[in-house]
């Protein structure tokens, strides 16, 4: 059996503690309208939805 040496534990803790922040990539151009596009898509689709199913709760 091996021990854990506090100098090793110390030091696994620090790299724990500092580890490099993802970063994430900057959007290009395209990516920005395509997820407008989705966004928008799905907005609208739930509107759709929701005026749907009032119209069809209505009595007629």
């Amino acid at each position: 059996m091996t021990r854990d040496h506090p100098a090793s534990r110390a030091l696994r803790e620090a790299h724990k503690a500092f580890k490099p922040v993802e970063t994430k990539k900057p959007m290009t151009d395209y990516a920005k309208a395509q997820q407008s596009l989705h966004e928008n898509r799905e907005r609208l689709k739930a509107e759709r939805l929701a005026r749907e199913a009032q119209q069809g709760h209505r009595p007629r």
